[in-house]
């Protein structure tokens, strides 16, 4: 078998062109798959980093805004809610609430309305925030209902350029009421995910001197892993929906979810594309059996001079299928080394890290010498049950 990978690579040698015709094909349609597969892997890499990691075992409940039927239950997210889903549905680590509001903030003559969120302690380590400076809410804030504040990283420059935000005294007007706050914290600049608040503020100022027993705005449900954050979404809909009689009574999404959804759709489009691009191995296998078929024809003394000395048609088949499988062996590795200099080359041109994909390097190959395979058996088939005295009489 070795000696006839040497014999296959004497006769490339001597039929450049020919051998350079028949690997096209293969090179092409192996960088394709390659190239297709690593884009759609890396949209997927590019999605994450965007998003980030935080948030992704966290699953964010809001009211629907289906029209309710009569008979339909209407859903307020009190502590009763937060009981009833610990009792009701497992996998939940912990269930934090939350409310939003429009606020002006003022120090000096800086003045700018934002978006604020009362949260509860604790909310913001569960999101794997960082601080920049100051600290987080503790329980006593949260409970006594002080009136302090953690900024994001960009409010707090459009605040304090100077960057000494922490201590500081800054209004923050709600409802029309204005209230003097502490700034104790600073975020550091951060992908979140689904939290983008500029400014947050215990829930139990909100609850005490805002809006007295409020009802949530929004539940974030933090699962025990991220993995069964995306189970809980299916869960957490079909509780809500026989509590209430109402199908769409509440809008729930996860980060993990969409992510998810991301990847397969991605995944199903590089498959599509990556299938596409195959048919142009099958192209360049269908151009390696035209070429061994006239290869057969050219060598039929040297196969009737290797049958009178003994070979069997096994042997001649094995030569032929040997010849086939070693131009597409080549292209393949050709191809290989060519969808990495491209997706390398993509890299470069976009400046965004490309993910060269292992998986679809190992198919493609494997994919391209079965190609060879598969078109050089009627050849070599061929080849094999030549008549020695035919084939030597050149006929």
């Amino acid at each position: 078998m070795f000696e006839d990978f040497i014999n296959a690579f004497k006769n490339f040698k001597s039929n450049k062109t020919r051998t350079f015709l028949s690997l096209l094909g293969v090179i092409i349609g192996v960088a394709s798959v390659i190239v297709i597969s690593s884009m759609g892997e890396s949209s997927t890499k590019k999605v994450e980093a965007t998003f980030g990691t935080a948030g992704l075992d966290v699953v964010s409940v809001n009211s629907g805004f289906m029209r309710r039927r009569r008979d339909s239950v209407t859903l307020v997210f009190d502590e009763a809610f937060r009981e009833e889903l610990f009792d009701n549905i497992n996998d939940i680590k912990k269930v934090w609430y939350k409310n939003s509001l429009g606020v002006t903030l003022t120090y000096g003559d800086t003045s700018s309305s934002i978006s604020c969120s009362a949260v509860e302690t604790g909310y913001l380590e569960m999101y794997n925030m960082k601080l920049e400076s100051g600290q987080f809410f503790n329980v006593t804030d949260n409970e006594e209902g002080s009136q302090k504040i953690i900024l994001n990283h960009d409010t707090a420059e459009s605040f304090f350029p100077s960057g000494d935000a922490v201590g500081k005294k800054i209004i923050l007007v709600a409802s029309k009421v204005s209230f003097s706050f502490e700034v104790i914290g600073v975020l550091a600049e951060q992908t979140t995910g689904m939290e983008n608040s500029s400014a947050y503020i215990p829930r139990g100022f909100y609850s005490k001197k805002i809006k007295p027993n409020p009802a949530a705005d929004s539940v974030m449900v933090q699962a025990i892993s991220a993995q069964k954050a995306s189970e809980l979404v299916t869960t957490i809909k079909n509780f809500c929906t026989e509590k209430t009689g109402t199908e769409y009574s509440v809008n729930v999404t996860s980060m993990q979810s969409m992510l998810d959804q991301m990847s397969q759709i991605t995944g199903t489009m590089s498959m599509m594309l990556s299938a596409i691009a195959a048919i142009s191995l099958l192209v360049g296998g269908i151009g390696i059996m035209n070429i061994m078929i006239v290869t057969v024809t050219e060598r039929r003394q040297e196969i009737g001079i290797r049958k009178a000395l003994g070979a069997s048609p096994a042997d001649i088949r094995q030569q032929f299928l040997i010849e086939s499988a070693s131009i597409t062996v080549l292209g393949g590795l050709i191809g290989i080394l060519l969808g990495m200099i491209i997706s390398l080359a993509v890299e470069y041109v976009q400046s965004q890290s490309f993910v060269i994909s292992l998986n679809a390097c190992l198919i493609s190959f494997v994919f391209s010498v079965l190609v060879g395979i598969f078109f050089g058996l009627n050849p070599a088939s061929r080849a094999a049950k030549l008549d020695p005295v035919i084939a030597l009489s050149g006929e």
